[in-house]
């Protein structure tokens, strides 16, 4: 954490920050494969599966993501020279040339054309994959945009557009994706489409609440039952006029004139695997041992807190509450740990952010002997530079202030004013929100 040291005035912001930075770590992706793949002659190990590679000829690592920079470097070490070819699209790629897994930049949370050149030198390495071939996929929380790859008709424009509408409506990422994967070849199972007959072996690092593969990333590896008119749905739930392209390729395949993307017994996933390697609660778990190691009673709370963050926040303020008044649900000192992906509906001119939301909402109504850190566990809290903040019952003393500063989604304009802003940078690794309540 850059600004670490400013923020660790007392006892309970120490833990807090130690609490967050021992969460991150823990799903960095260079710990995470470790633990997870290895080999052993021709016998590729990932989680409890088993892979033989006696009929392999070729082995390519493909996909994008938050993480997918750090993954390829993982898969490299393990490897080596038996990766014949491989790509990832990132935010932050390694500028080092001496990779067998190319890193190539894109763009969060809206596409770029750099994403979508990414996305064809993909489809270029598993476009002639056959049955001899060992297709790496690669995907981590991010990889819906990083990995744009328009559909026939819709440009990249269409796809930024409606991206932009849906975020700013503070969509939910099911709905967000059921649209983003009729919109585009690669998700909803196109990567494992575009592959079969290859064998595929999914390598993921969850950003989403209950790890639903098809959700990750959009599910480029994972069979899709959301449809045509699911992504109408929640254009229309949501108050979106997307461009003309756009509707007329939804409301074409609603009615039956476009392919479906492919169902769990459609044969292209005959040959897959997907592994959760890495997700919301790999976090949570390392939090939860730092926090007993220093004298804390820890609790999980949820890993799938999800919704507006405003609201939301108000429930962790209530456990707080809860745990001075009567020692429930746990005795202080305790810490309250918490995951999964909460929202912002954007109401004003300010940059918005869930844990930002998340914290100043909860600062308001924190009592006494309270601490609160938010953040989002890739370093970058919506569209902002920043990875949360770090709060308690001293960061407002002007309620009305704060609450206007939430009316205006520019909760941190007034969280930066008091210095509480948590920033990490790229953390390199995503699996979303991680909040840690600490009750002294």
């Amino acid at each position: 954490m850059e600004n670490e040291a400013a923020l660790a005035s007392t006892r309970a912001r120490e833990t807090a920050l130690a609490c967050v930075r021992a969460g991150i770590d823990a799903a960095r992706p260079d710990r995470v494969v470790a633990d997870s793949v290895r080999l052993d002659g021709d016998r590729l190990h990932v989680a409890d599966a088993t892979y033989d590679l006696s009929g392999v000829d070729r082995i390519v690592a493909v996909g994008g993501g938050k993480a997918a920079d750090g993954v390829a470097d993982a898969l490299e070490t393990v490897l080596g020279d038996r990766i014949a070819a491989g790509a990832v699209v990132t935010p932050d790629p390694s500028e080092r040339e001496d990779h067998r897994i190319e890193r190539l930049r894109g763009h969060h949370p809206v596409p770029s054309e750099e994403g979508v050149e990414g996305t064809d030198r993909i489809h270029e390495l598993v476009a002639d994959a056959d049955e001899r071939t060992l297709v790496l996929a690669i995907v981590t929380g991010g990889g819906s945009a990083l990995l744009p790859a328009p559909a026939e008709g819709i440009t990249l424009s269409d796809l930024q557009t409606t991206t932009d509408a849906l975020l700013d409506a503070g969509a939910e990422i099911g709905a967000l994706n059921a649209v983003r994967k009729h919109l585009s070849t690669l998700k909803g199972g196109g990567l494992a489409e575009l592959a079969a007959p290859a064998t595929v072996v999914g390598l993921m690092f969850s950003d989403v609440v209950g790890n639903d593969l098809s959700v990750i990333a959009s599910g480029p590896t994972a069979p899709d039952e959301s449809t045509y008119a699911d992504a109408l749905d929640a254009l229309e739930r949501y108050g979106v006029d997307p461009p003309e392209a756009v509707r007329e390729r939804l409301e074409a395949g609603a009615a039956g004139d476009l392919p479906e993307t492919p169902r769990a017994d459609d044969p292209v996933f005959d040959r897959v695997t997907n592994h959760v390697l890495a997700d919301g609660f790999t976090a949570i778990d390392a939090a939860r041992e730092v926090a007993a190691d220093r004298g804390y009673d820890p609790c999980v709370l949820s890993s799938s807190v999800r919704g507006e963050a405003r609201e939301a926040a108000l429930t962790h303020v209530a456990v707080a509450e809860e745990v001075e008044a009567t020692g429930n649900p746990l005795e202080a000192p305790a810490v309250v740990l918490s995951g999964g992906e909460a929202t912002v509906t954007v109401r004003g001119d300010g940059v918005g952010g869930p844990n930002a939301e998340f914290a100043l909402a909860a600062a308001i109504e924190l009592p006494d002997g309270a601490t609160l850190a938010c953040v989002d566990t890739d370093g970058k809290d919506g569209s902002s530079d920043f990875a949360g903040a770090l709060v308690d019952a001293d960061t407002v003393d002007d309620a009305r202030e704060a609450r206007a500063a939430l009316g205006n989604s520019d909760a941190y304009g007034y969280l930066g004013e008091r210095g509480v802003v948590i920033s990490t940078g790229a953390t390199g690794t995503n699996v979303n929100d991680l909040r840690v309540l600490v009750v002294e």
